[in-house]
């Protein structure tokens, strides 16, 4: 594998940790009612762990509140359940065909548990963005003693992964910042 192919491989991986890690701040509340906090949801319907997504229409018609209906009615009670059974701490309000989750306001100390969360989720990220520069830097090492590669083009891979990693941790930087931002202050 080329220098080149080494480097676009390392970005590829990079920017999908960091994709990941803000697919997963969508989930976090932040005292406003958001569909994306029950689109991780994988309901048991008919034995199979299907994402509520799928199985309804979810809409945020107040600030304070989530509404999910149901294409099929009955899957109403196998959603609850899986409201219930989340980590959402959310009680469903089951009003005939559809499914109302009222958004209460965060405490300043959950406010507080919510950044420190995005943190370390942040940092995890950072953790996964290090390991993928080491793994190319150990691709481009073992290339080099391989006669694959010379130094010259193998430190500048270096060069070039490393400059990669810098930019991708500003930018978590910088998505924790913004999150954090969004749940202090809600």
């Amino acid at each position: 594998m080329s220098v080149n192919d080494v480097v676009k491989d390392t970005d590829f991986k990079m920017k999908k940790a960091i994709d990941f890690y803000q697919n997963e701040l969508r989930g976090v509340r932040t005292g406003r009612a958001s569909t994306a906090l029950v689109d991780h949801l994988r309901v048991d319907y008919y034995g199979n762990l299907t994402p509520v997504n799928q199985l309804a229409t979810i809409s945020a018609p107040q600030a304070d509140m989530i509404v999910i209906k149901p294409f099929d009615a009955a899957s109403i009670k196998d959603i609850e359940k899986a409201i219930k059974t989340s980590d959402l701490s959310l009680a469903p309000i089951v009003d005939g065909k559809l499914i109302r989750l009222n958004i209460p306001p965060l405490s300043g100390e959950r406010r507080k548990q919510l950044a420190n969360q995005v943190k370390q989720m942040g940092e995890h990220t950072k953790v996964n963005v290090r390991n993928i520069r080491r793994d190319a830097n150990k691709q481009l090492d073992d290339e080099q003693k391989a006669k694959l590669i010379t130094e010259d083009d193998r430190d500048k891979g270096k060069s070039d992964i490393d400059d990669m990693t810098k930019k991708y941790t500003i930018k978590i930087d910088d998505a924790i910042k913004a999150k954090s931002d969004e749940i202090i202050n809600g």
